[in-house]
């Protein structure tokens, strides 16, 4: 059936753009199988369930096995991806993959991805910007579509953050969880896709949420796993009060660019961090409740994975509709965050 005509502000019609749309066309997740409870998390640090809920709304989250590494969670959510979208591995000429905790260093995951999924004929590489991942993972892969340079974009936010948590400290082992999400893109013909994505940075705040080892500062000693720098460090209330902030901000300049309100968005998708974060940027952006999807119960943080794993469960479920207007929120390490406004 053929959608009636819908007309959009395109940021891009400032420039005379003349490329293509580019639409998402299927997508799909993978969580692990172990479920880790706020009721477990008692037995191992100084903790309890309503101290959990109250400050963060998680109720579980899940963990990767030993021998999974981010790259079988990121196969397995493409694979899903590709099977929604009906295509093979074959037409796939280019995965990004976002992640803060790939594989190893080099080479990249998406790499080792690319070979599990037999797309033998796609360039791969990896992003880093946290938590803010797959949105900037989005909008560099429109670029290709829109300049036909490719026909098939693969994104994937993926995580294993169980591998560099300190699970002796209550202030971030509760926080986050493992898992993948997947999008396949590609120009949908009277469609208009991804309308905007606005991208924002500030390095002076890096320190906030961080993991210092591993890298060219601090590279693997002794002494740098004796002193826990290979392990996720955050300042929670600072992160949080920059978090509230500049979501409220990349989701307001995203809607101005398209010249929307939030009223039009059907389904807002926020980063699942905190329940206290997404309420506040709600309230803050006038949103409605019925306007949320919110899967941060079950999942926790799931960094890159986050917003992939919530679109994927919101499609799935129904809660996105062809047509809607969609509205991605995010923030993370960097610090960065970014919005997204996509008509499905």
């Amino acid at each position: 059936m053929k959608l009636p005509a819908r007309k959009f502000k395109n940021p891009r019609a400032h420039h005379d753009f003349q490329g293509r749309t580019c639409s998402i066309v299927g997508v799909g997740s993978y969580v692990p199988d172990r479920v880790l409870s706020n009721a477990d998390l008692e037995k191992m640090v100084d903790t309890t369930n309503e101290w959990i809920l109250t400050r963060t709304g998680i109720k579980e989250r899940r963990i990767a096995a030993q021998h999974q590494a981010t790259s079988d969670l990121a196969a397995k959510a493409a694979r899903k991806a590709m099977e929604r979208a009906k295509i093979s591995a074959e037409e796939i000429d280019l995965i990004i993959l976002a992640t803060i905790t790939p594989d190893m260093p080099f080479p990249s995951t998406a790499c080792l991805v690319q070979e599990k999924i037999g797309a033998t004929k796609a360039a791969a590489f990896d992003i880093q910007a946290a938590c803010s991942g797959f949105i900037y993972a989005l909008e560099i892969g429109q670029q290709f579509i829109m300049s036909q340079t490719y026909n098939t974009v693969l994104v994937i936010g993926a995580e294993k953050l169980s591998s560099i948590i300190n699970w002796a400290d209550r202030n971030t082992c509760v926080l986050f969880g493992d898992g993948a999400g997947a999008a396949i893109l590609r120009n949908r013909p009277d469609a208009h896709g991804l309308l905007t994505a606005c991208m924002g940075a500030d390095g002076a705040q890096a320190g906030l949420l961080c993991m210092p080892g591993g890298g060219s500062a601090f590279p693997p000693t002794h002494e740098t796993v004796a002193a826990g720098l290979h392990y996720l460090r955050m300042d929670g209330k600072e992160t949080y009060k920059k978090a509230v902030t500049a979501m409220q901000n990349a989701a307001e300049e995203a809607l101005r660019r398209c010249e929307l309100d939030i009223t039009q968005i059907q389904c807002i998708i926020p980063h699942q961090a905190n329940r206290r974060i997404i309420d506040a940027v709600a309230q803050r952006l006038g949103a409605k409740p019925e306007q949320l999807f919110v899967n941060l119960e079950k999942h926790g943080n799931t960094s890159a994975a986050s917003v992939a794993i919530a679109l994927d469960e919101a499609v799935q479920t129904k809660r996105i509709q062809r047509g809607d207007l969609v509205l991605l929120i995010v923030f993370g390490a960097g610090l960065t965050w970014g919005a997204a406004v996509i008509e499905w």
